[in-house]
C-alpha cells in the first residue's frame, strides 16, 4: 500500500510541475475560463483538482506538444512541391526553352563582365 501512495505522490507533483510551466508559458490571452493568475493561485493551492481542472477547462484548444517560440519559423502547410500557385511546366519544350534563355543570359552577363561586347 506504500507503494501505491508514494507512486500517487510522483503522478501528483509530475502533474503540478507540468501544470505550473504549462500556465507560465501559455500566453495571457490564451486561457479560458479564468485570467492566467486565477489559474496560477487554483494550481498553487489545489495541485491535484487544479491540474485536472487547467487540463480540461483551462487550457487553450489545440494546443500540441510542441509550440514554436517567437524566434522560430514555423513550417508552411504545403510541402514545396505541392504549394498552390505554383508554376509548373506544361510540357517539356517549353521548359527547355526557358533553359536556353536562361544560358543566353548568363553568357551576355559573362560577356558585359569580362568587358566585351
Amino acid at each position: 500500500m506504500l507503494y501505491l501512495g508514494g507512486l500517487f505522490g510522483l503522478v501528483t507533483i509530475g502533474l503540478w510541475i507540468f501544470c505550473l510551466v504549462d500556465i507560465i508559458t501559455t500566453q495571457e490571452g490564451d486561457c479560458r475560463n479564468l485570467p492566467k493568475m486565477g489559474w496560477l493561485v487554483v494550481i498553487l493551492f489545489l495541485p491535484l483538482v487544479g491540474g485536472v481542472l487547467w487540463l480540461v477547462a483551462g487550457r487553450p484548444q489545440g494546443t500540441s506538444a510542441y509550440r514554436a517560440g517567437a524566434y522560430e519559423r514555423n513550417t508552411p502547410g504545403f510541402p514545396e512541391y505541392d504549394r498552390p500557385g505554383r508554376f509548373a511546366v506544361p510540357d517539356p519544350a517549353a521548359d527547355e526553352e526557358f533553359l536556353r534563355r536562361c544560358r543566353e543570359r548568363a553568357e551576355e552577363q559573362r560577356r558585359k563582365g569580362r568587358g566585351e561586347s
